[in-house]
């Protein structure tokens, strides 16, 4: 059975939450689904990792939640790139914050392509100004990108 890892960048609940919520969707379509709240480097293994989703809320202006942000960098600085990754992206933000609206999420995006991993479809952007729960948002999105993306595997 394929491996699908959820890593979560979460400050308040809310990318728990959405992981939490998206992980019977994947279930039902063949994976087994770990939930990494705190990830380090060695979760994002090629071995370990047949497919991944992102779920990641912003702090401050723009930046990564605190435990995440080390998760982050060491990404940057990984050698030789993660060409072999292919990834989903949940960003989830505030548009009050102008410019930095979900700002961890579109930095952690260009982070993985500058690392040559391929990005399977649109990035889901969640406003909390529009959405009060985001889940209403990411699960829909996450049953298109499963069909659209054909990543069932059961």
């Amino acid at each position: 059975m394929p491996m699908l890892k959820i890593f979560v960048g979460t400050m308040y609940g809310g990318a728990l939450d959405v992981a939490e919520q998206v992980k019977p969707l994947f279930e039902e379509a063949g994976y087994e689904v770990a939930i990494l709240e705190n990830p380090s480097l060695d979760d994002l293994d090629a071995e370990t990792t047949d497919l991944a989703l992102f779920c990641v809320s912003t702090t401050g202006s723009g930046d990564y939640p605190g435990a995440f942000a080390p998760f982050a960098n060491a990404i940057g600085e990984k050698s030789p790139g993660l060409g072999w990754l292919r990834y989903g992206l949940i960003a989830l933000g505030d548009s009050s914050y102008g410019e930095t609206f979900c700002g961890a999420g579109r930095q952690l995006d260009e982070l993985l392509a500058g690392q040559g991993a391929q990005r399977l479809g649109e990035r889901l952007e969640v406003d909390a100004m529009e959405t009060f729960m985001a889940d209403d948002a990411a699960l829909p999105w996450v049953e298109e990108w499963i069909d659209a993306q054909q990543l069932k595997v059961a």
